[in-house]
């Protein structure tokens, strides 16, 4: 009979190894954009096998902030994502909570209507957004792009903050209730510190969807002044040429803002994925 003991063992080595392979299968183009953003000239391919090449300076860096509009659409990136965040986080943790709590007429095809929002491509999405936003007269503005990515993150926040709203035991808001607390403090005060993994969710997610997207953001600004950074990386490839040093150091210092979002809210993130599944 075999050891149950080495077969565990054996067991957990596996999953070690297919986890590295995978581990080094996703952080191999990291690798090599970094190691593309170092390199001397403006040359895509090398020879070498080298992380650090030979002669690697910091000059594509110094030009992308110095040379280049970069930090202007740097801000107008945190611009757009800070407010998409806020109204993302906002609107799901109350549209959640009352998909969550209450029964009204049409609410069952209410929450239809969002989800069936997540079975179309956003391409789909992007003719009828630009002729509400033009007569809205909100084309080329801040505020309609950021009207349209959230609208494109609502769905998803929505549906996750009412997941996770169902796994809170309706019995603490009664609780409080008898002692006198009005349906707002009891929200306000018991129930989002209770569903804070799921607000760490929805903020991540919501900027995410405003920082590094790009398709929405090229249909809807025709401004080079409110150019976000996805929109200003693409303007380093022109016909004839591609200036690879600046577009690898720009895509090393845009994926930052995210790697460091993901860190400060990685504490919370493990139980919103899991607790906001539970019920549904």
């Amino acid at each position: 009979m075999a050891n149950p003991r080495a077969l565990t063992v054996k067991g957990k080595l596996g999953a070690y190894a297919v986890l590295t392979v995978f581990t080094l299968f996703a952080i191999y183009p990291v690798i090599r954009v970094v190691s593309i953003s170092v390199r001397p000239g403006n040359r895509l391919l090398t020879k070498s096998l080298a992380v650090i090449p030979e002669g690697a300076t910091l000059e594509a860096y110094r030009r992308l902030f110095t040379e280049e509009p970069f930090l202007r659409w740097m801000l107008n990136s945190i611009w757009v994502a800070a407010f998409v965040t806020v109204v993302g986080v906002a609107l799901a943790a109350t549209a959640g909570y009352a998909f969550s709590r209450y029964r009204f007429r049409g609410r069952n095809a209410a929450m239809l209507g969002i989800i069936m929002t997540q079975m179309f491509p956003v391409t789909m999405l992007l003719l009828p957004l630009f002729i509400m936003l033009i007569k809205l007269r909100l084309y080329d503005s801040y505020l309609g792009l950021i009207i349209a990515y959230s609208a494109t993150a609502l769905p998803f926040t929505i549906w996750q903050m009412k997941g996770y709203y169902d796994t809170i035991p309706y019995s603490l808001e009664e609780a409080a209730m008898i002692d006198g607390a009005s349906p707002g403090y009891t929200f306000y005060r018991i129930v989002l510190p209770l569903a804070l993994p799921a607000l760490a969710i929805s903020a991540l997610f919501s900027f995410m969807t405003a920082w590094s997207e790009y398709l929405v953001a090229a249909v809807l600004i025709q401004n080079p002044d409110l150019f976000t950074l996805p929109l200003g990386l693409k303007s380093f490839q022109s016909n004839m040429e591609v200036a690879w040093g600046l577009y690898s150091a720009g895509a090393v210092v845009v994926s930052l803002p995210v790697v460091l979002l993901f860190m400060f809210l990685s504490r919370w993130l493990i139980s919103g994925l899991t607790l906001g599944s539970v019920k549904g």
